[in-house]
């Protein structure tokens, strides 16, 4: 049977999965959980995730959630996988687990906190909280110094000094991706201080498109309508 890959496109990891099927030419079906409307929260998708969370995927009787074990499960169950998304050398695979394994605590939560009290909560219908998106913000910009001290050391391409991505690379990237949801003065005060980060970004991109784009029209058309809603409030006040 066709693998299925519940997702919503807004979401970070849900990109990442889609992304890496369609680099790698797998044969999927994509499911939409819409999070806006409470999809996610159904009935129908708890009997796939019992948490609720995007992306998850049924592969014949077999079902799964959260992205890095996704990630890992179709890189080594599925054939013609490049072995530089996730490598067969015991040595090069627990690199790649120990960045997955950070990303969670350091910056996804930064990440996440601050894009949710800065521009989406009230999509939710949650109101902003300043002190959260304010110490995210600390979260996030120690998380991206680490990365460009420790995993992007020198000239180095991708993460770990490979000459190709990982299944860490595209995972991360698609997490720093979510700041297109920002105003630019918030996007620019975070990331213009991390040159390495930027090009790094910019390597992805180019190594896994145009898949990379196609699945980000989603996140860059959200980007436009908050940022015309934030514009026409700014207006407003301005007329108080």
């Amino acid at each position: 049977m066709k693998l299925k890959v519940y997702a919503d496109r807004l979401s970070q990891p849900s990109r990442a999965v889609i992304i890496f099927c369609k680099v790698n030419g797998i044969d999927f079906e994509e499911v939409l959980v819409n999070l806006a409307k409470g999809e996610h929260r159904s009935r129908e998708f708890k009997e796939i995730n019992p948490m609720g969370l995007v992306p998850a995927i049924v592969d014949g009787r077999f079902k799964l959630f959260e992205s890095h074990a996704i990630l890992k499960y179709i890189a080594c169950g599925f054939p013609g996988i490049a072995d530089h998304w996730y490598p067969a050398d015991l040595f090069s695979r627990a690199k790649i687990n120990s960045i997955l394994d950070w990303h969670h605590s350091n910056l996804r939560r930064g990440s996440t906190t601050f894009v949710q009290n800065t521009v989406l909560a009230p999509q939710f219908g949650r109101p902003l909280n300043p002190q959260s998106a304010s110490e995210a913000e600390k979260l996030l910009s120690s998380s991206l110094s680490d990365i460009e001290s420790i995993w992007l050391k020198g000239n180095a391409k991708f993460l770990l000094g490979n000459p190709q991505p990982s299944i860490a690379d595209l995972i991360l990237v698609c997490e720093i991706m979510q700041f297109e949801l920002l105003s630019e003065k918030d996007r620019e005060r975070i990331l213009e201080p991390h040159p390495k980060i930027l090009q790094w970004v910019e390597n992805v991109k180019h190594a896994t498109n145009p898949h990379f784009e196609e699945v980000h029209l989603l996140l860059y058309r959200a980007k436009e309508r908050f940022h015309s809603i934030q514009g026409k409030v700014s207006q407003s006040s301005s007329k108080l």
